[in-house]
């Protein structure tokens, strides 16, 4: 039993660095391409630094908010002094620097308790908690536009509000489920899975969107024609953002305390359970009251009413039923369907 405590501490210490490390991935922006120039280089560099701060901070505020709430706050005006004081750190991705101009591409790290401020005092909702990671499956008319679509994908993009991780496999069409695309997903620690259907012709490609988990396929949408493939990959990111922050922002509410069973067969899957609801923007003051080899008992508060709460964490591979004599009881979603 002392052993399956300090492991359980383990556990809960990796759930709460592994939710840190999200947090570092939203509040960083990268890619900031940036071109100054001034009567001395060192101006100059200054000059780009202050010009990434200032991009940086309106793409994270239109990336954790929405349009509307922006509209109905009046707008969120962000200038050069306020940038510099949300923002934590500049990193150089690339740069050439000489004779006064100071040319590269830029990543701002942003401090996330300044930003939080901002915007609770500006009283506009926001959203800084990722989805799941997702197994994203770049679908196309034909093997070679298939596998351009793949390449402007990209492998992975950890810091968006829905991450994903590129598949690597071939044969799948839009008609394949969970049961096709899980053995995949979970070597890739990924809990659902994005059919990303590429459909149209150059300067005008549309993406259709749809979410696959345990529960089944969701359709989210289809993108505004874009008319690169990177832009392509700019509008699907755009759309699974925009989904994944209409699911998630609650605009007040009490919260609501809850206690469950949790039920696991391994350490792992007992620290998978507990990182899903550390991850949950619904979830709060979470705790574990008791704790055994394939059980725990835990408490936490949430958000909004119970199929929300339910709809969230099956997202994260996790199954929340009310049985007649146990209550809430919390098992992996992901295990039921097959997936270790």
């Amino acid at each position: 039993m002392i052993r399956m405590l300090l492991a359980s501490m383990l556990a809960a210490l990796f759930a709460i660095s592994s939710a840190a490390a999200d947090t570092q991935d939203v509040y960083t922006i990268p890619n900031l391409e940036v071109d100054e120039t001034a009567p001395t280089l060192i101006q100059a560099r200054e000059q780009a630094m202050a010009s990434a701060r200032l991009a940086g901070a309106r793409k994270l505020i239109d990336k954790i908010t929405l349009y509307e709430d922006r509209i109905a706050a009046g707008g969120i005006p962000i200038d050069g002094e306020l940038a510099n004081r949300l923002s934590a750190a500049v990193d150089v991705q690339e740069e050439t620097a000489g004779a006064g101009r100071y040319k590269g591409i830029l990543r701002v790290v942003y401090n996330p308790r300044m930003v939080r401020a901002h915007l609770d005092g500006l009283k506009v909702p926001y959203v800084d908690t990722q989805a799941p990671l997702s197994l994203m499956v770049p679908l196309a008319a034909s093997a070679d536009l298939e596998e351009a679509w793949h390449e402007a994908m990209g492998p992975a993009d950890p810091g968006a509000l829905a991450p994903y991780v590129t598949s690597n496999l071939t044969g799948y069409t839009s008609y394949s489920d969970w049961y096709a695309l899980s053995p995949e997903a979970g070597s890739l620690r990924a809990r659902r899975a994005i059919l990303a259907e590429l459909i149209g012709r150059e300067g005008t490609w549309r993406v259709s969107v749809s979410i696959v988990t345990t529960a089944g396929t969701e359709v989210v949408g289809t993108t505004a024609p874009a008319s690169t493939l990177e832009d392509a990959v700019a509008a699907t990111v755009g759309l699974l953002e925009e989904n994944w922050k209409r699911a998630s922002i609650i605009r007040g509410g009490d919260r609501t305390q809850a206690k469950a069973t949790v039920r696991y067969t391994s350490l792992a899957e007992w620290n998978t359970l507990r990182g899903a609801l550390a991850r949950s923007p619904l979830v709060s003051d979470f705790r574990t009251t008791a704790v055994a080899r394939d059980g725990a008992v835990v408490t936490f508060a949430y958000l909004g009413d119970p199929q929300r709460l339910q709809n969230d964490l099956l997202q994260r591979g996790v199954a929340l039923g009310d049985e007649p004599r146990a209550g809430w009881v919390l098992r992996s979603a992901v295990s039921a369907a097959g997936v270790p």
